[in-house]
């Protein structure tokens, strides 16, 4: 089966929701932090020296970390990485980037934003998955046009595989032998032609460059920056791209398609860049050491836990992801007997556990699975949608059921 995006869609930014500690019962959620993860490196930046900032009269204020030095490229084992060093990652591309842009300019990488940072921080180029829009910027005063057109062609150019893009460091983006560029069909040149080859990347930034330049002042001084709208249907188009791996991963576990896509659109927008502050990632936002290690163990049966590297890949993440949804449906939710209703926990416990679920209804678990199955599906929905523990699990039903109307069925 084959599905669409309808013509109106909204996209609401998701917060990650907390632990529950009833290890028993609550099945660790995708977007859940855990605070007993232990970072294995307990001295994540084995260079305290700051780097020289070549190329930019910005003064440096002594947090900058020189290229390549962070966690996660080549200082820690990648395999191992967790949701404290994820964390840690973060913060350290926010204290580099807030050396040269601020704290008013600063943007860092999210489920629904990516962002890739160059030449020491100075230069940066962001894609936000909702609006549709590409942003290429730099802050330093020096080869602007240089950094500029360099950054634009990496950004238009880049592999859709993120192990190849160093997000976590401003490295140059592999672009050699990468395959087809993530952003194929959802960027047009001047001559509204799809972005493919080196060349037409050149001549499209040229062509920004002299036509589409900008500038603002900001506290350090003045950024200079070009804007490329996406194409209209930019989601869609990134949506067909996994439509192969979400239909196979339904045909395999017998989760509805429907369900894959809009726990995907919820999750990520479709940004198989996506990281979140719990250390999820890639399209379904898994984080490995909870969900992924669950569905290695039970699903699997192989020990350990996924890396960052395999999550990120689009066909192990959305088969992980879907994975999870036969634990919740075939045992942590087993005992709920109405299907819809069975359907509507599990949106919800995949966001903020089984544990959230039941808690919603009686602290003593099989009181609350005696009351869940008492309700029809529909009160099963306004209980979860109104009186769930947790604000942003609300919500989340809420979300997720209505992008699963907007996937139309086709024959």
């Amino acid at each position: 089966m084959k599905y669409k995006l309808s013509i109106v869609c909204s996209c609401m930014l998701l917060v990650a929701c907390s632990t529950n500690n009833d290890s028993d019962w609550v099945m660790p959620g995708l977007n859940q932090q855990h605070p007993d993860i232990i970072n294995p490196n307990p001295n994540p930046n084995p260079n305290p020296n700051p780097n020289p900032n070549p190329g930019n009269n910005i003064p440096d204020n002594g947090n900058n970390v020189p290229s390549g030095n962070l966690p996660g490229n080549g200082n820690i084992d990648n395999n191992q990485i967790s949701n404290e060093q994820i964390q840690k990652l973060l913060t350290l591309i926010k204290a580099n980037g807030e050396n040269f842009w601020g704290k008013d300019e600063f943007v860092n990488l999210s489920k629904y934003t990516y962002v890739k940072y160059f030449d020491h921080y100075s230069t940066r180029s962001v894609i936000n998955f909702e609006k549709n829009k590409i942003t290429i910027a730099t802050v330093s005063n020096n080869d602007i046009d240089d950094k500029l057109k360099k950054a634009i062609v990496s950004t238009l150019l880049m592999p859709a595989d993120p192990n190849l893009v160093h997000i976590f460091t401003d490295n140059d983006i592999e672009l050699s032998g990468a395959g087809d560029p993530l952003l194929l069909g959802q960027v047009k040149d001047q001559d509204n032609q799809d972005v493919h080859w080196e060349w037409r990347a050149n001549r499209f930034a040229d062509y920004l460059l002299d036509n589409k330049l900008q500038t603002k002042q900001f506290s350090k001084g003045t950024i200079h920056y070009v804007e490329i709208n996406m194409v209209d249907d930019s989601e869609s188009v990134r949506e067909y791209k996994y439509s192969d791996l979400a239909r196979a991963a339904s045909a395999k576990y017998g989760i509805d398609e429907r369900l894959i896509y809009a726990i995907i659109k919820t999750e990520s927008s479709f940004n198989p860049f996506a990281v979140s502050n719990a250390g999820a990632y890639g399209l379904m936002q898994i984080i490995p050491k909870t969900a992924g290690a669950d569905v290695f163990s039970l699903v699997k049966h192989i020990d350990g836990q996924p890396s960052k590297e395999y999550l990120f890949d689009p066909t192990n993440n959305i088969d992980t992801g879907t994975a999870y949804f036969t634990i919740l449906r075939d045992r942590y939710l087993k005992a709920v007997i109405n299907p819809l209703s069975q359907h509507y926990s599990m949106i919800s416990a995949y966001n903020g556990g089984t544990g959230g679920v039941l808690s919603t209804y009686d602290s003593d678990r099989s009181v609350a699975m005696e009351k869940l199955n008492q309700q029809t599906p529909e009160q099963v929905y306004q209980t979860l949608t109104h009186e769930h523990p947790k604000e942003e699990a609300r919500h989340y039903l809420e979300k997720v059921t209505n992008f699963e109307k907007e996937f139309d069925q086709l024959d």
